[in-house]
């Protein structure tokens, strides 16, 4: 009767986040996964052992930071068939996925991406062989126009960062499938507690762990999920190979942040919600993003596709790059800093900041421009929030 009804219950993401990846520990019935430092394992006989050998391959820690995320990138009517991989950051799992490819192929990426990310395509990519085509796939007609006959996947963002556009998933995948290319979604701002690609269609996930799924600004690493078989043996090769994998402390801890996902997302979106009105309403603030106001350009599909619009806001400064930088410093509760997604709200400058490898002239086209601040909502006290911004924009 228990048992039944933990199945029952598990078809709620709150519960699968709760419980997802973790079973009671063998050898002491422990609740929690312990933290397992060994780098090898003892064999009974050479080859002959229980079914771990390596850290770098096999470490029960990570193997259940792994199951817990691929079981909410499954969803609560998933086939359960998904699989996880975590990785020591976000673009050592970036790196890893782009292995799946190699030199003379082509890849279509979104126009408007991570800093680090473009500088891994543009700059260390691409001298080995790789192409890349950034490209706006806010308009459904582009991905067509950039396919070439060399293109063997597509990566997408949504939201992007730090603009916000938000990209059909179902017509990303619908297009990878009739092409039989890979489709990839970067899905770090959204979460798979508002968005869930593999639901979509899409092929292979991308994390920053180091954000929301963390939440706790005191570990960086990244995550892979992909259903199909194929892709699965591919990436579980590749992260072995290449190493890249996540630690045993890093896991523990992102697990542990894991379990309170629903609850922090919750309060981000809601915090979020009520700034960005609140921002429109500012002198001081001659535009706002974010995908939950109705002037957002993709406010319909983000409705659509998305249970929650998350804890990011872009917005640009009246005065450019000296009013923001005169907000920035000002803010008691935002904390100037790089990353997002932790409890603590934090504030960012894109162009001097996250995104500074991105050439001046690519960030004009993009409208990423000295005016625009990225703001990381947290989880404090929203009327808190509010004052702290409307003393820093006081002075």
């Amino acid at each position: 009767m228990v048992v039944g009804l933990m199945a029952q219950t598990k078809k709620h993401i709150e519960t699968i986040a709760t419980h997802a990846g973790t079973k009671p520990e063998a050898v002491t019935g422990a609740v929690t996964t312990p933290i397992f430092y060994t780098s090898t394992y003892a064999q009974e006989s050479p080859g002959v052992h229980k079914g771990f050998e390596y850290s770098r391959s096999h470490n029960p820690t990570r193997f259940a930071l792994e199951d817990a995320i691929a079981a909410l990138e499954d969803g609560p009517d998933g086939t359960g068939a998904a699989k996880g991989f975590a990785f020591a950051s976000g673009l050592a799992a970036t790196t890893t996925v782009m292995q799946l490819f190699g030199q003379g192929d082509h890849v279509v990426v979104c126009d408007d991406v991570y800093g680090g990310t473009y500088r891994l395509f543009d700059k260390v990519l691409k001298r080995n062989g790789f192409q890349f085509s950034f490209v706006d796939l806010t308009d459904p007609k582009a991905l067509a126009a950039a396919y070439r006959p060399e293109t063997k996947a597509i990566w997408v963002e949504t939201p992007t960062n730090p603009l916000l556009k938000v990209i059909d998933l179902t017509a990303v995948a619908e297009f990878a499938r009739a092409k039989k290319i890979v489709s990839i979604v970067d899905n770090t701002f959204a979460t798979p507690i508002f968005q869930r690609p593999l639901e979509h269609g899409i092929d292979i996930i991308v994390h920053s762990t180091t954000k929301y799924l963390n939440g706790h600004a005191d570990v960086v690493g990244g995550a892979v999920v992909a259903r199909d078989p194929a892709l699965i043996e591919r990436l579980r090769f590749l992260q072995n190979a290449i190493g890249g994998v996540a630690s045993p402390m890093d896991s523990f801890l992102t697990l542990r942040g894991l379990r309170t996902l629903p609850l922090r997302m919750e309060r981000h979106d809601r915090n979020a919600r009520q700034i960005a009105d609140w921002l429109t309403t500012r002198k001081e603030i001659s535009k706002v993003i974010y995908p939950g106001l109705t002037s957002h350009p993709q406010h319909a599909l983000a409705k659509k596709q998305m249970s929650g619009f998350g804890g990011m806001i872009s917005c640009e400064v009246a005065g450019g790059l000296e009013a923001s930088k005169r907000l920035m410093t000002r803010t008691r509760i935002f904390l100037c800093a790089e990353s997002l997604g932790g409890f603590e709200s934090l504030v960012n400058h894109p162009a001097i900041m996250t995104h500074a490898s991105v050439e001046p002239e690519a960030r004009r086209k993009l409208g990423i421009t000295d005016g625009l601040i990225r703001l990381s909502v947290g989880v404090e006290h929203v009327d808190d929030l509010i004052a702290d911004l409307e003393q820093a924009m006081a002075g």
